[in-house]
């Protein structure tokens, strides 16, 4: 499976695979966008794919800098979003509970983790890999195409958010 910091987890309580957990991840799917537009069978089909994990609260399931070839959903806890600042200070970007998809960006471009996350709560999470995303593309296409087309559209949203929120700090540039 991942590399890297999937192998941290080797410490945490495995739960097993996350189709244990099929009925529980339909029940809070509203609040779990990168599931919203699924139906209950394409879950049950991702769910195969991914392993879940139970963390304690104050372990970091993410390491910015880090190589990670993975991406979690929290399925309950909360996590605290942490970014080093040039300052050497490291501030919390933000909180986020179940639903929230993290590590995604490093799962499609292979880059280093952008920022931590630290469990704050007793948080239990899915793991899905780049190789088990890979899978699914070969062995059910339509799927995995679809939850790339998702993952793309919450990066795309995000990027519109973080730009939205950087204008007031941009000067104009003479041409």
């Amino acid at each position: 499976m991942g590399n890297n910091g999937f192998a941290a987890f080797n410490a945490l309580e495995s739960l097993g695979s996350a189709s244990r957990f099929a009925e529980e991840i339909h029940e809070i799917i509203d609040r779990i966008p990168l599931f919203e537009d699924f139906n209950r069978s394409e879950i049950e089909a991702l769910c195969a794919y991914m392993t879940c994990y139970a963390a304690p609260r104050d372990v970091p399931i993410l390491r910015e800098g880090e190589e990670g070839d993975f991406l979690l959903v929290v399925l309950t806890g909360k996590v605290a979003v942490k970014k080093a600042m040039p300052t050497n200070e490291t501030k919390v970007i933000t909180m986020v509970g179940p639903g929230a998809s993290l590590g995604e960006m490093s799962l499609i471009d292979g880059h280093p983790r952008f920022a931590s996350c630290l469990t704050v709560e007793p948080t239990d999470f899915a793991v899905l890999t780049r190789d088990e995303l890979n899978e699914i593309l070969i062995n059910q296409p339509r799927l995995g195409n679809k939850l790339l087309l998702v993952l793309l559209q919450m990066m795309a949203h995000r990027l519109r958010d973080a730009s939205e929120r950087l204008l007031p700090y941009i000067s104009e540039v003479a041409i």
